[in-house]
């Protein structure tokens, strides 16, 4: 089996805060951050010089898509491959509820058939609200913490401003865990780029 540096799920809130636009903001901001070459540099930069990424779309109980199934980056061109991908992401959940444990299981199965060996696993959470349907979120993130998989947080702030505090108690985890804020969707497509460099072990200049 391939060994790779990295396996990466992007997990993505679509529920019924993220207008149409703001998603289009979340999918045109993240595909420009898996554009940029400092984060191609972090996703094929390492000993295997390849990473697997994935992308799954969440919203309440349930309400789970995979978007783009595991792909294989170890060159620009993967990369860019990818991000089309993610940036002509359909919203294909209901817009409901923000059900984040059950975001985090779906996360969970994705790692259980990626199709390498990965040196580190990580599930990057992207949202703007805090939990509120289905199974909480803590005790999923502890499971997977306690195997190893890092559970990062990107939270848009503009409806909840303490969502950090929800998020740094209950969603991130694992080993080197982290999260990043920004205070609107205009401001996304910047964290989003600061969030891949850093869990892409990105080198930095």
């Amino acid at each position: 089996m391939d060994t790779v540096d990295l396996a990466l799920v992007l997990a993505v809130d679509g529920s019924a805060s993220v207008t149409y636009d703001e998603f289009g903001l979340i999918a045109g901001g993240m595909a420009a951050a898996l554009r940029d070459p400092v984060v191609i540099a972090g996703l094929t930069g390492g000993p295997a010089k390849a990473s697997y990424c994935c992308l799954l779309l969440w919203s309440g109980t349930g309400a789970q898509e995979v978007i783009a199934d595991w792909t294989r980056i170890g060159s620009a061109a993967d990369a860019e491959t990818f991000a089309t991908a993610v940036e002509n992401m359909p919203r294909t959940v209901p817009a409901g509820q923000t059900a984040i444990g059950e975001a985090l299981l779906g996360a969970l199965t994705l790692l259980g058939r990626v199709p390498a060996n990965p040196a580190r696993s990580v599930v990057d959470v992207v949202g703007d609200g805090r939990s509120n349907q289905g199974i909480a979120p803590g005790p999923i993130r502890d499971r997977m913490a306690s195997t190893n998989i890092t559970i990062n947080g990107l939270c848009i702030l503009h409806e909840e401003p303490d969502l950090l505090e929800s998020y740094t108690r209950d969603v991130i985890g694992g080993p080197g865990a982290f999260a990043v804020v920004c205070a609107d969707y205009p401001d996304f497509a910047a964290a989003m780029k600061q969030k891949l460099a850093r869990e892409t072990n990105a080198p930095t200049v």
